[in-house]
């Protein structure tokens, strides 16, 4: 996708020009005192981004949780009952 970037003020001024260029597939890089400030990007783009992320994505964040051995905390856990 092709981006070009303006000043908040004058995008603001070219707001419906710079809807249309968004809806046909050109984003615009809203910039307030040179940095980036805001993005006009079509809806697609948007809802692409905003995917929520799969279960796989979890994978390994307990690490660490169950000690240096989940597997020796499991086993410590069930001998408790035994």
């Amino acid at each position: 996708m092709a981006t070009r970037t303006i000043g908040l003020e004058q995008g603001r001024k070219q707001l419906p020009q710079l809807a249309e260029l968004a809806h046909g597939g050109q984003g615009s890089l809203l910039t307030k005192h040179g940095k980036p400030y805001a993005a006009i990007v079509s809806p697609d783009l948007l809802l692409k981004l905003r995917r929520k992320p799969s279960f796989l994505a979890l994978r390994g964040t307990g690490k660490g949780l169950w000690g240096k051995s989940a597997a020796r905390l499991i086993a410590g856990l069930r001998d408790e009952w035994i």
